[in-house]
């Protein structure tokens, strides 16, 4: 699998919890916002959109854990395609290797 192949599914979620209903947004927040911080500790320093595309692909399962940790009594917080898409989506942003919301000329030629 490729970054091509991860892009679109972190965009849906982006997507659907911007559409989520609004009583369930803060807490599908809180868990897009505390994997986040996982990818942080997970990826360290600088990282590529290829290197974030190969966490994904290599399991996501970690993240319902930390979704049932964060949103406990909020079981529609735990839509793993939603959350999981979401904070792959933002931290995609802080990769080297992408800008103005897309992957620099350099990396595409990979």
């Amino acid at each position: 699998m490729r970054f091509d192949d991860a892009i679109g599914l972190w965009e849906e979620g982006a997507r659907r919890l911007k559409a989520a209903v609004p009583g369930d947004r803060p807490a599908l927040e809180r868990v897009s916002d505390e994997i986040v911080t996982q990818l942080r500790r997970r990826l360290g320093g600088p990282f590529t959109s290829a290197e974030l595309a190969q966490l994904y692909f290599r399991g996501t399962d970690w993240c319902f854990e930390i979704a049932v940790k964060t949103a406990p009594e909020t079981p529609a917080a735990w839509d793993m395609p939603t959350v999981t898409g979401d904070a792959f989506s933002r931290y995609l942003r802080e990769a080297s290797d992408y800008s103005g919301g897309r992957r620099t000329e350099q990396q595409q030629a990979r």
